[in-house]
């Protein structure tokens, strides 16, 4: 069974789709004024506002009042007859961004088995970055008693022959359309088609196919090769995990082979689409003796023909060059060095996405900057087979508003 399948998906049967779609939960967690405006378009109509917690609610006396609404309001939309349900089906998804890009995807379910977040996991899908798990269990509370499941995940392929996704979208125009429109807060436009029956056991065979040959593509690389990897949303699906080794735990004469449980819907994107773009997060270290550190990062981390990072001290600037046999990314051979530094030394990081305010706060009293430069899209699966699970800070999926919105959904009891 592959790890990836078409899913008995819920689609929404409303008005108004606007008001339908939420960004996901863990955005805008410091403007709460930004899910009051959520709440206020959407009062009044069938909405996901309504389905899911917020991230800035956890852990605070709203909590536990909003989950339990947040169950009822789900039983009371399946017994309204919100939803319509596709069987065994896959969503060919469009999303045009704010710079005019359209970034494809393919909505289905992934096989839990074959999930696994934690540090040197083999499993065919894995955690890019490190799970912190006192996160889970306030989502598990959420996740526990829900009927259905409403995802913001984004699993991604290392797909450079674009075998998977891409003739799903060269076919498009033969598809049945699902939904057309603009997001709300700013948050692009999307379309989705319906992908069934012989398209989508077209689409098996060529994830077979391309599962079974994924060996070859690693074969320099000491690790195990995975299929898949978690670009974003991965604490939710760690909860998702959480609650089905949970259920397991309390079944355990039962079989749950075909327990809904046992699958999570996700977003499947390609790292290689043009739309996907990683961006690089810097580095800046304040309230430490900046040319002291530069100077055991060269004593200890640094070879000739590594990987090349600019510095910035004051006013000063260079490059170092990171040694290439500590890790495949630059990012990991820099926070590793990091780690272990400030273990002994003064100073404390920062991670900074601009590359124009990571200079300026490098001429900070006391402080350096390191810019590094933009991961390669091949580098992500290698860094991840070979070293496991990168640095955290590693990379970031376009901007806050270009994150998934919950759309469709999926029963899990």
């Amino acid at each position: 069974m592959n790890a990836f399948l078409p899913a008995d998906i819920l689609f929404p049967e409303v008005k108004d789709m606007a008001k339908w779609a939420v960004i996901a939960c863990d955005q805008f967690t410091s403007d709460p004024a930004y899910w009051e405006r959520v709440r206020k378009n959407a009062e009044g109509a069938p909405s996901t506002i309504n389905l899911i917690l917020p991230e800035a609610e956890l852990g605070t006396e709203m909590e536990a009042e909003h989950t339990a609404l947040i169950n009822a309001t789900m039983d009371e939309y399946l017994k309204k007859n919100v939803f319509k349900t596709y069987k065994n089906a896959l969503v060919y998804v469009e999303r045009t961004l704010e710079n005019g890009s359209i970034r494809k995807g393919l909505m289905g379910m992934v096989d839990l088995d074959a999930y696994d977040y934690s540090t040197g996991s083999t499993s065919a899908i894995r955690a890019t970055e490190r799970t912190v798990v006192e996160r889970i269990p306030p989502r598990m509370r959420v996740r526990r008693d829900a009927p259905i499941e409403l995802p913001h995940i984004l699993m991604l392929c290392d797909d450079h022959d674009k075998v998977l996704i891409e003739p799903i979208a060269a076919k498009k125009d033969s598809l049945t359309k699902l939904y057309d429109f603009d997001l709300m807060e700013g948050g692009g436009h999307i379309a989705g088609w319906l992908v069934d029956g012989a398209e989508a056991e077209a689409f098996n065979a060529r994830l077979t196919e391309y599962t079974a040959n994924i060996g070859k593509k690693y074969a320099d690389l000491k690790g195990v090769p995975m299929v898949f990897a978690v670009g974003d949303g991965n604490h939710s699906l760690a909860t998702a995990k959480s609650c089905y080794e949970e259920l397991k735990a309390k079944h355990p004469d039962e079989d749950l082979s075909n327990h809904p449980a046992r699958f999570a819907l996700v977003e499947l994107e390609n790292i290689h689409d043009e739309a996907q773009v990683f961006e690089p997060i810097h580095r800046v270290i304040t309230k430490c003796d900046p040319k002291a550190l530069l100077e055991a990062l060269k004593k200890e981390a640094c070879a000739d023909d590594g990987f090349e990072v600019k510095w910035y001290i004051g006013e000063e600037s260079g490059t170092v060059c990171l040694d290439k046999a500590k890790s495949q990314l630059a990012v990991g051979v820099l926070q590793s060095f990091l780690d272990g530094y400030l273990k002994e030394h003064e100073g404390e990081i920062d991670y900074i996405h601009d590359d124009d305010a990571l200079i300026q706060l490098a001429k900070q009293p006391n402080a350096i900057g390191f810019l590094l430069p933009a991961m390669e899209k091949s580098q992500l699966f290698r860094g991840v087979i070979a070293d496991g699970i990168l640095p955290r800070k590693t990379f970031s999926m376009g901007h806050s508003r270009e994150k998934r919105y919950y759309l469709e959904g999926r029963k899990i009891k």
